[in-house]
């Protein structure tokens, strides 16, 4: 059975509370639209419901989460979080522009805008289900396992408020309520970078030691495992040690990847690069949400296929990430040996590439991608021309194929979002082990150096990239390292964290938002560089989001701004 988090379980339980309901006085009427607490508080069935529920949150903004209700990060979104970045653009902007523009203010923060009131919305439904669950009738060691989840959940959401905020305002166990004193300065003081890692770190330790290592038919596919939990640690101590954070240890970092490498249960995938994000269940998924019908999600097709197609144009890659795909020997495209042809750009690249990246020319369904003027069906010479992409391509990944484009109401949008897979935690693995011991040094307790994990995520079957030599400096295995990420980890969320905490978003983040103008001619086509979004912009403020300033306000100003807003 997979946790798909879908409307039904909610409404079941809404049709629970609504039992609670009768009464004498009709006018005293238990609302449909949430669940009685007495409900929860009693019977072991609605309040294990209510802590699955927990996986999701509230839809707070216009646009937001279509088809279920939203879960950690966007995931699935009509503007994606790479759109933020230099990875792509939301073609109709839906307020994702003035982050590419650095137009952030506490006042708006557009498509950001929901991140730190979900958190703590989340964190205190989490606080209130651990106040209830030892008063409840179930076998302690049930409750240890929920108690855990619960652990995960909210260290999951931690997580989010600490890569977008930095130090936050650690709650404990306390379940705060609106008679509780708002002037109570607990309730606004925020923990440094480290003092709220640490918390979170211990919390996962805590989770991890008392979920199981697999699924089962009572813990069924997409909760929480004890992999899950080391998962989230060692990417939440890869950014404690990173130069953003600077709030923790590249050897700490080592030992949280090692740890989940140790469970010896996650590998590579081996079914290619495309299929790994269309089927529910691999061994290179970690943790994932799942759906199902009348618990889709945004129909990934049309809201980002081509406009010659009938599709929307959505999340539209940026020439900055095509031109950072390697050629299909290693070398990048400035690299004069590299056998790149300016005039044939996208032959013999990383096969990621094609993966990921609809291009002119690509093979797309019952045809090739025609993004090419004048007359080209996915051009603005094409029909439903306003959809239309800005910078010459259209996304792939996550895409599938067999799933209708048109009309793809309740038939499409099944794809499995993972929050964790395998090849992260070998690229996490690699980057810390680079930094603290250099690329070909195999630490105490693990089997394998930095450049040997990189080349286990390269020797893919569908990728087959060349290995990485050995002999590389610190220097040239962070670049490798980097470039992995890069490609390997494209449109999944991490882009926009790891120019940040490298701290290298002043670079990345004000190069123009690139595209390009391919023009048919009578021998092929040329191609002149455009920009798709003007006026990108990034401070250094930006290294962090701005808190909204009616958090601020409700704080009656004690909760202390980002410096810059």
């Amino acid at each position: 059975m997979k946790l798909t988090y879908k409307r039904p379980l909610f409404l079941t339980l809404c049709a629970i509370a609504s039992l609670t309901a009768c009464k004498k006085d009709f006018l005293n009427v238990q609302p449909t639209d949430r669940i009685a607490t007495s409900a929860i508080e009693s019977d072991t069935s609605v309040f294990e419901a209510f802590v699955t529920n927990r996986y999701i949150g509230a839809r707070l903004q216009d646009k937001e989460a279509d088809g279920s209700n939203p879960g950690f990060g966007r995931g699935f979104e009509y503007s994606m979080m790479s759109s933020f970045t230099d990875e792509s653009i939301y073609n109709n902007d839906d307020a994702t522009w003035l982050i590419q523009r650095g137009q952030l203010a506490p006042e708006n923060l557009g498509s950001a805008g929901v991140l730190w009131g979900r958190s703590y919305r989340g964190i205190r439904e989490c606080n209130y289900a651990l106040s209830v669950l030892p008063k409840l009738t179930m076998s302690e060691l049930h409750k240890k396992m929920l108690e855990a989840e619960l652990k995960f959940v909210r260290a999951f959401r931690y997580q989010d408020l600490i890569r977008n905020y930095g130090g936050v305002v650690l709650m404990g166990d306390r379940v705060v309520n609106l008679t509780d004193d708002l002037q109570d300065p607990t309730l606004f003081k925020r923990a440094t970078i480290k003092e709220s890692i640490d918390y979170v770190s211990a919390q996962l330790d805590a989770a991890a030691a008392d979920l199981p290592l697999n699924n089962s038919e009572t813990w069924w596919a997409g909760r929480a495992t004890k992999g899950a939990a080391l998962a989230l640690k060692s990417r939440l101590l890869l950014y404690a040690a990173s130069p953003l954070y600077n709030a923790g240890t590249w050897t700490a970092a080592v030992d949280a990847a090692q740890a989940v490498i140790n469970l010896n249960k996650y590998s590579i995938y081996t079914g290619g690069y495309t299929n790994l994000f269309l089927v529910n269940e691999n061994n290179e998924a970690i943790f994932s949400r799942y759906f199902t019908k009348n618990a889709n999600h945004t129909h990934l097709e049309i809201a980002n296929g081509p406009n010659g197609y009938g599709g929307w144009a959505g999340n539209t890659p940026l020439q900055n990430l095509v031109d950072d795909y390697e050629m299909r020997n290693g070398k990048p495209i400035t690299d004069p040996t590299s056998g790149y042809d300016a005039t044939k750009p996208y032959e013999n690249r990383d096969p990621r590439f094609a993966a990921t990246i609809l291009y002119n020319g690509a093979a797309y369904r019952e045809r090739n991608i025609e993004t090419f003027i004048p007359g080209g069906k996915d051009s603005k010479d094409g029909q439903d021309n306003w959809n239309t992409t800005k910078t010459g391509y259209y996304l792939k990944k996550f895409m599938n194929d067999s799933y209708p484009l048109q009309n793809p109401w309740g038939n499409a949008g099944f794809q499995p979002w993972i929050y964790f897979r395998y090849a992260e935690i070998l690229l996490n693995f690699a980057e810390a082990a680079n930094e603290a011991y250099g690329p070909d040094v195999i630490p105490t307790g693990s089997t394998f150096s930095a450049r040997q994990a990189i080349n286990m995520i390269r020797q893919r079957p569908s990728v087959n990239m060349p290995d990485l030599p050995s002999g590389l400096t610190k220097e040239q295995m962070q670049t490798a390292v980097r470039y992995e990420r890069r490609v390997e980890l494209a449109f999944e969320e991490h882009r926009f964290y790891d120019v940040r905490r490298w701290k290298i978003a002043a670079v990345t983040e004000n190069k123009p938002a690139a595209g390009v103008i391919i023009t048919q001619t009578g021998t092929g086509f040329t191609y002149t560089p455009k920009v798709a979004l003007d006026g990108r912009k990034f401070e250094d403020k930006h290294y962090w989001l701005p808190i909204p300033r009616t958090e601020i306000q409700a704080s009656n100003n004690q909760l202390q701004q980002n410096d810059g807003y």
